[in-house]
């Protein structure tokens, strides 16, 4: 089955213009999820909103949104009220400059989009947009109404499309500085960055999410499997970990290199 957009709209640089397609790059679908079943019915357990001072159930109907000002105190929102303040959406997503994706830290990465032309006539169009980012070596910063907010969103060309990732807002990430702001300062240097040198040399690679291995589903998958076939599950026995206390020889150990060779002591004379 050929996936199916999730929006459409116009990509616009200045005076350039084509109709887009944005399709999902990312889906937790597959996943392996659970229900919560009543062990002594076998039936699905249901969720139910409930006042939290009386336990009373609340219907539907009488649900409504409600803004926390304080402890205990709400502003209460009609669903009209927040549909008037969600932003026009005009269908456009705007390219406000071209950067560098250096440029961008990574924490501010969001959700990832494929773009592709809405309809074949505007394929040269889309071409040239993204021809035009490959020979600048370029990325697109733009906006547009998504999802009834206003997102900015990173777009870079990816062989015959182009891929979109939206990005969080500024207030969304959490700073740096606050995490490491007490983080010891150390300088390595000498034989001990040598050996991280070459571990790290020794053990370069290329970036193939297709090699990458969900433990977790996997075992979930087995587990289910042997529950069906009706076999005794055994949780495995922990493992145990040997830590090796000096750094410069667990080093050594990960880069195979042979321990320094001791000289014997020499005899005082007598």
């Amino acid at each position: 089955m050929a996936p199916r957009a999730i929006w459409k709209g116009q990509l616009q640089v200045g005076e350039v213009s084509c109709n887009v397609a944005l399709y999902s790059a990312a889906s937790t679908s597959e996943r392996i999820s659970f229900q919560t079943i009543n062990r002594a019915t076998g039936n699905r357990v249901s969720r139910q909103f409930v006042d939290s001072d009386t336990l009373a159930p609340v219907a539907r109907e009488d649900q409504v949104k409600g803004y926390t000002v304080a402890s205990g105190d709400f502003v209460i929102l009609t669903q009209e009220e927040i549909d008037a303040a969600v932003p026009e959406a005009d269908k456009t997503l705007r390219v406000a400059s071209f950067i560098t994706c250096s440029d961008v830290d990574t924490a501010c990465f969001d959700k990832p989009y494929y773009l592709r032309p809405a309809d074949p006539h505007d394929s040269e169009a889309f071409a040239l947009i993204r021809e035009g980012m490959k020979a600048t070596k370029t990325a697109a910063l733009a906006e547009a109404v998504l999802f009834r907010r206003v997102r900015k969103m990173l777009i870079r060309p990816d062989g015959v499309g182009m891929i979109g990732s939206t990005l969080n807002f500024d207030y969304e990430v959490r700073s740096a500085d606050e995490v490491f702001a007490d983080a010891p300062k150390l300088t390595i240097k000498g034989e001990m960055l040598d050996l991280a040198r070459h571990i790290i040399d020794t053990k370069r690679g290329s970036f193939d999410p297709a090699g990458f291995d969900d433990r977790y589903e996997e075992a979930v998958a087995d587990l289910v499997k042997a529950k069906l076939a009706g076999k005794k599950i055994t949780a495995p026995k922990a493992r145990k970990s040997d830590k090796v206390v000096d750094l410069m020889e667990a080093l050594r150990q990960s880069a195979g290199a042979a321990p320094p060779k001791r000289t014997a002591p020499r005899k005082k004379a007598g």
